[in-house]
């Protein structure tokens, strides 16, 4: 890291994090420094683009020392070649299920702090589900598997204009109630994308103004500027690799997987089935794409037949039926 780069205040983003008592994840960036806020705005090419184009100008620090604080826990780390950090731990204490903060420190080479950042944790019940879902033609029309659609929907809509599917924040509201008791520890939710760590206020200003259940966003390696018309196109075995994180962190947890066919989420619950038997309890697939239609049918058999509940929808309400009649949901 440049000299120059030492002397400035760095800014650190914290995530939301998750676990239980015995394993814990948090994750977050350093920046040299804050990064430019989303905003609602109006719809329109040039506002939209350069709103837009500002989320990916940042300038990550990499080989910052850090510690995360928690509960008197101190534990020391540092930012990668991208800024981006992630500290794994164990809770000295018992947790109760819920939200608990944590914070993170940045330190000079003397040792002082420089920068503070804060975040929270979610416990929740083991005896809960768990929720895995895809964002983009899952939760958002994004028009994946067409790429002057996608740009368009990414660049000329701000986050006030894009589109969620019919009856999905509902939806998702009840799963996230789903068994959960009296005592308001909802269920986990974890929104995991191959879109970008630049992208993360703009998504969670997208899900909070369309009422969707809060949950632990898990997205991919940051992007320049130049790299703005190829957001979105990480290699799918990143998101694999994120979703096999989320299943060792709670090994004891049922998960639900919800995904699209526009892409690649059949096979990749498939695969996640595969590798976790018996810790995936059901996998829904939102049909997006005729072309697909047969071979999703396909995929979704034969995880039927290793036990796992399954539905294609087309629209929300489709999966909300299914959820109430094999129990999932809460019957009305």
């Amino acid at each position: 890291m440049a000299g120059s780069d030492r002397k400035q205040k760095p800014y650190l983003k914290v995530y939301q994090g998750y676990g239980h008592t015995g394993s814990l994840v948090v994750c977050g960036h350093v920046f040299r420094k804050q990064p430019y806020a989303p905003v609602a705005g109006k719809k329109g090419l040039l506002p939209n683009f350069i709103r837009l184009l500002l989320l990916f100008f940042v300038r990550p620090l990499p080989d910052v020392t850090l510690q995360l604080h928690f509960y008197g826990q101190v534990i020391g780390g540092q930012s990668r070649s991208d800024g981006f950090f992630r500290f794994e731990w164990a809770s000295e204490l018992e947790l109760a299920a819920g939200w608990h903060e944590v914070s993170v420190v940045s330190l000079d080479p003397t040792g002082n702090i420089t920068s503070t950042g804060t975040g929270g944790v979610f416990v929740p019940h083991i005896t809960q589900y768990a929720f895995i879902s895809d964002i983009d033609d899952t939760v958002l029309r994004s028009y994946s598997a067409t790429v002057l659609r996608r740009l368009y929907e990414l660049l000329v809509r701000p986050p006030s204009a894009r589109r969620i599917f019919v009856e999905t924040a509902a939806h998702y509201r009840l799963l996230s109630l789903a068994h959960t008791g009296q005592d308001d520890v909802l269920n986990p939710m974890f929104y995991v994308s191959s879109s970008e760590w630049n992208l993360y206020d703009y998504l969670r200003m997208i899900f909070r103004r369309n009422g969707l259940p809060d949950g632990a966003f898990v997205l991919n390696r940051i992007k320049r500027w130049y790299q703005l018309l190829v957001t979105g196109k990480t290699g799918h075995e990143g998101k694999l690799e994120h979703i096999f994180r989320i299943l060792d962190t709670f090994p004891r947890q049922q998960f639900v997987l919800i995904g699209d066919n526009s892409q690649q989420d059949p096979e990749l619950y498939r695969r996640v089935a595969a590798s976790y038997p018996g810790q995936v309890y059901a996998v829904y697939i939102r049909d997006v794409r005729a072309s697909k239609t047969n071979y999703t049918r396909g995929v979704l058999a034969a995880l039927e037949a290793k036990g796992i509940r399954t539905c294609l929808f087309v629209h929300s309400a489709e999966a909300v039926t299914h959820g109430r009649k094999t129990g999932l949901i809460d019957r009305a």
